[in-house]
């Protein structure tokens, strides 16, 4: 079984994350899941030169979890491996007062990737389905006409070539307190700690809920939902890495042809080197 489809909200499904175990990692250990990440972050180098060639798709990755998910490790662990001239990586926060006199999206569209390039959204739109409804940010007859408002959205970006991978890193809170401890303790990540961490743990059954409503509402084909074990980062960046790569490699892409007569190219070169010959 592949990974996108071990781990995929499949259209139109009900998700429960109560039922899904962030701890699970079905294959492989530690030592075995470093081999196989390497090798795909090498694919994923290859895949993303092969996509800026072509010339004809782009990526975007979407990145979602509660606090101490995991989302600025997965960057850094398994997308940090492509080209960083032809990928972005996007942060959503608190939207500025000119955002918020717009619509909900109209911040996020300009992100999104041209053609031959990869965008990473750390966090993203859907923080107006989450953040917003958890807070009661707006009433929830606006969130709730949201869901279908980004699928649309998500199709029209689909339509332009994009592939469009959506992540939930799903840890448990028991794993979410170990991780705000470590940050305590290791003076090189202090800075990472604040106290809306801990007052956001009291939300935790609401922001469960929220997730789940997005999940199920928000999977589709063009722009699936995947529900990833996160517990254990090792295998959190295994599965992340190679959904990616599943999912560039479904893409058949090919190599373009040149668009240059080579042979009278080397053909001037070989003009060119004797004459340079010549003078020396």
């Amino acid at each position: 079984m592949s990974y996108r489809d071990r781990f995929m909200v499949k259209p139109g499904s009900k998700v429960g994350l109560g039922k899904i175990d962030p701890s699970q990692t079905p294959v492989g250990d530690h030592k075995s899941a470093d081999k196989i990440i390497e090798k795909d972050r090498q694919r994923l180098a290859e895949m993303q030169y092969l996509m800026y060639a072509e010339d004809r798709y782009s990526l975007l990755i979407v990145l979602q979890a509660l606090d101490a998910g995991g989302k600025d490790g997965t960057v850094n662990h398994v997308l940090s491996a492509m080209n960083p001239q032809g990928c972005s990586v996007v942060g959503f926060k608190q939207p500025t007062p000119q955002e918020l006199a717009h619509d909900f999206l109209w911040r996020v569209h300009p992100h999104t990737p041209g053609r031959g390039r990869v965008a990473v959204f750390n966090r993203s739109h859907y923080e107006d389905v989450l953040v917003a409804r958890v807070h009661n940010l707006v009433p929830k007859a606006v969130w709730s006409r949201r869901y279908d408002m980004i699928n649309d959205f998500e199709a029209t970006v689909a339509a332009n070539g994009t592939a469009i991978v959506k992540f939930f890193l799903h840890i448990d809170k028991d794993e979410q307190l170990e991780r705000f401890k470590a940050r305590i303790d290791d003076p090189t990540r202090n800075w990472k700690i604040s106290d809306s961490d801990y007052t956001e743990r009291g939300y935790w059954d609401d922001y469960t809920v929220a997730f789940e409503e997005a999940l199920s509402k928000c999977s589709t084909d063009h722009a699936p939902w995947f529900i990833i074990p996160s517990n254990h980062k090792w295998y959190r960046n295994l599965a992340v890495a190679r959904i990616v790569v599943e999912t560039l490699e479904g893409l058949s892409m090919k190599m373009p042809k040149a668009t240059v007569d080579l042979d009278e190219i080397r053909r001037k070169f070989q003009a060119a080197a004797a004459v340079e010959k010549k003078k020396g």
